[in-house]
């Protein structure tokens, strides 16, 4: 279902495990990776050598996609390179949809000697921005990358953006015949102690059974064989990471409006903080505009 990767790339450690990654995806899907590299041009990068005007950025660049070409060579996966200027978050979501890649696999938050480039505002800001699936590898001591995937996490709210990222995720689990674990939170928190909690409560707890039973029958659907349904109480964010360590669960799957603009644009808080926090990649896709 993949059969353009591309993968915005400073060469550092922990993006040449994310390499790596991209790689075994590519190599499963018989896909492409397209390296890329974007000299940021909000950085004063021009200097002169040997009485020459050049981007010392821009040549970094194509030193460093040159080994990452090697490595890509040497793993016997198909790959494009290139080197481009601008402001690299909207350069990288211009790239991908004009090129139409089918995936854009993003190292956030990584340990130390990953640059800002990648691992921090400017990954969230494609996550936000992307019509294309980004899929975020939080690159921490704590990282798992498991590949392919056996057991894939689905938070769902029952919205139309939860629900059109599920069937994204179950066409992916049912050709990694993966088990899908499907997850529904009743937020406890929102909820007082008086008669009329008590009812919203229960609506609550009747709507997040009632999501997790339409990711259910997607999944049929869709030929994945293996599901399993979960209903929990408590505040999302910290029961989707519960759930992952709990199932050793190795990729998370959630929606994003996919609109444009400077607000935050993911599901509320609840996707953010999965993206940011959580010890597996993070798969977000946007709700068509």
């Amino acid at each position: 279902m993949y059969d353009n990767v591309l993968l915005p790339f400073d060469g550092s450690d922990g993006a040449a495990e994310v390499l790596h990654h991209a790689a075994e995806i590519a190599h499963w899907a018989d896909a492409t990776v397209r390296v890329l590299y974007v000299a940021d041009t909000n950085r004063d990068s021009v200097t002169v050598v040997r009485g020459q005007t050049v981007d010392a950025l821009e040549q970094q660049g194509r030193d460093i996609v040159e080994e990452a070409a090697k490595t890509l060579e040497t793993l016997g996966v198909s790959y494009r390179t290139d080197v481009l200027q601008g402001n690299p978050a909207p350069t990288i979501v211009e790239y991908a949809e004009e090129y139409d890649q089918d995936l854009i696999v993003m190292p956030t938050h990584g340990r130390e000697g990953l640059s800002r480039y990648l691992a921090g505002s400017v990954s969230e800001k494609v996550v936000r921005l992307s019509s294309v699936p980004v899929l975020s590898v939080r690159m921490q001591p704590d990282e798992t990358l498991t590949f392919p995937y056996e057991d894939v996490l689905v938070p769902t709210d029952g919205s139309d953006a939860a629900t059109h990222a599920a069937d994204h995720l179950l066409e992916f689990a049912a050709a990694l015949d993966a088990t899908v674990h499907v997850l529904s939170v009743v937020d406890d928190s929102t909820l007082g102690p008086d008669v009329r909690s008590t009812i919203a409560g229960e609506e609550s707890e009747q709507a997040a059974t009632e999501a997790v039973d339409t990711v259910v029958s997607a999944a049929e659907t869709h030929g994945v064989t293996d599901v399993v349904r979960h209903v929990e109480h408590g505040r999302p964010a910290e029961m989707i990471l519960d759930c992952i360590e709990t199932n050793d669960v190795h990729a998370v799957g959630m929606g994003t409006t996919g609109r444009r603009g400077t607000d935050r644009i993911l599901l509320g808080s609840v996707a953010e903080k999965t993206v940011r926090s959580a010890p597996v990649p993070v798969l977000t896709v946007a709700t068509p505009r």
